[in-house]
């Protein structure tokens, strides 16, 4: 989890960064995804979690954020980027195809992320957390989505896929990218609330939201191997939610 902390002058290293980067990046992003052909389990467990103006949590993991972010852009999501230069790229890219974003990281202001996180949710925002990032350990929930959840009364989704064919960077997650026209089966999990009244005991609960991030990983993967029986296809230029 990263958070807002007051934004630094940009030095001339990251304008050239920026300058370079974001372009490439978007370009890059475009090519690619406008070519990925989807298959969708359970989708409107979004607009069923939301109803009302209602706050939600979408958890994912770490490694399967870049086609994720794509297939839910242009919804006003909100997102939590490093501060760092790097995350400067990040931002602007994702900011490119609809999203909203809270920039800090785990190590600076980690306090004033969760506050504005917190206020994003109890104005009825969606926001999608990486519960194992930014640095891992893979595949293990941090306190960030869990303590959110449990103040404001939010439900977290867990949302995963499965690609038949990808490029998975050396990273400590596998970073996954798609390769083009690769087919991707994505699978939406039940919302659940985190339990209790207090931070100790909702980060109590990792393991058992560990446990349904990683169903929906499964879930994925078997109906990827049945060939997508019981979904619906969704090609790249399906209308937005």
């Amino acid at each position: 989890m990263t958070a807002p902390t007051s934004e630094p002058a940009i030095t001339p290293k990251v304008d050239w960064r920026v300058r370079i980067g974001v372009p490439l990046g978007i370009l890059a992003l475009q090519l690619l995804g406008a070519t990925w052909r989807w298959r969708v389990q359970n989708e409107d467990v979004v607009r069923r979690s939301t109803a009302g103006g209602k706050g939600l949590i979408l958890g994912l993991w770490h490694g399967q954020l870049l086609p994720l972010a794509w297939y839910m852009r242009g919804r006003g999501i909100v997102v939590l980027v490093s501060s760092s230069r790097d995350g400067e790229v990040i931002t602007r890219v994702i900011e490119s195809v609809g999203y909203r974003t809270v920039r800090g990281s785990s190590t600076r202001g980690g306090r004033e992320a969760l506050v504005a996180l917190l206020r994003e949710l109890r104005g009825g925002s969606t926001i999608a957390i990486t519960p194992d990032g930014p640095r891992g350990p893979v595949h293990k929930y941090q306190a960030g989505a869990l303590v959110a959840a449990q103040r404001t009364g939010v439900p977290i989704v867990p949302y995963a896929l499965h690609v038949d064919r990808a490029w998975r960077l050396k990273g400590w997650d596998s970073f996954t990218i798609p390769k083009p026209f690769a087919r991707i089966q994505l699978v939406f999990g039940e919302p659940k609330f985190v339990q209790g009244d207090s931070s100790a005991t909702a980060i109590e609960q990792a393991e058992e939201f560990e446990q349904d991030l990683d169903a929906a990983v499964a879930t994925a993967e078997r109906l990827a191997a049945e060939r997508g029986e019981g979904t619906r296809a969704v090609p790249p230029t399906a209308p937005r939610a």
